[in-house]
């Protein structure tokens, strides 16, 4: 039996952060061991991948060098962290993995989605989140709220044209899979957005205990 991998996407300014918190408390007031992390980043080597990707100043990363190095985040993410975690039964909770480079790459920088294809092929080998929460507003207002809590990163710094491309992408995901990517509006107040997680996170906690007690 392996744990559940649940992840969280969206444009800049979604509410992830806050979000994260709360479906994190949700699923350990379930009783189940939870693991919280985050992309790029969730190892000591991939922090310091975050650092380089994140910063400003680094402007002269060429798109392709930035696809590489989440790739290379991730791989040691998977292997230090991921996999072991979800081989122990403990539930796996991630800001961002591998649907952001589709977006944020593929979308944003507009790299052929063919390539991130086989890197994601090589580096994942198949696994894929089993829940996506998927927080969406318009990208201008995304914006506008990441500007009004700190300084913006490299990415933050992107044009509004950026930023839309990277929310179609996202939403074209979510049309794929829709199984699997929950889309949440989180242009609604907090309180609202809260509510539409705890509609899928009870769903999917009912299954669970249900799967449960079948096997006692």
């Amino acid at each position: 039996m392996t744990g559940k991998f649940i992840t969280l996407e969206g444009v800049e300014g979604a509410g992830k952060t806050t979000c994260l918190k709360h479906v994190e408390k949700r699923i350990k007031e379930a009783g189940i061991d939870l693991c919280v992390t985050r992309e790029p980043g969730g190892t000591g080597i991939g922090e310091k991948i975050r650092e380089i990707l994140l910063d400003r100043g680094n402007f002269e990363i060429l798109d392709e060098t930035e696809l590489l190095l989440m790739f290379a985040a991730r791989a040691q993410h998977l292997n230090e962290l991921i996999r072991p975690t979800l081989a122990a039964d403990t539930w796996v909770l991630c800001d961002r993995f591998t649907d952001a480079t589709y977006a944020y790459q593929g979308g944003g920088r507009e790299i052929a989605h063919e390539r991130i294809a086989e890197l994601e092929q090589w580096v994942l080998q198949g696994l894929k989140p089993d829940l996506t929460f998927l927080l969406d507003l318009p990208a201008e207002v995304g914006l506008e709220r990441a500007g009004q809590r700190s300084s913006p990163d490299r990415f933050e710094s992107e044009n509004i044209a950026f930023m839309e491309r990277i929310r179609s992408s996202y939403l074209d995901i979510a049309r794929q899979e829709p199984d699997r990517v929950k889309i949440i509006d989180s242009s609604q107040a907090l309180e609202n957005v809260l509510l539409q997680i705890d509609e899928v996170l009870d769903d999917l906690l009912i299954v669970m205990y249900l799967q449960a007690n079948e096997s006692d």
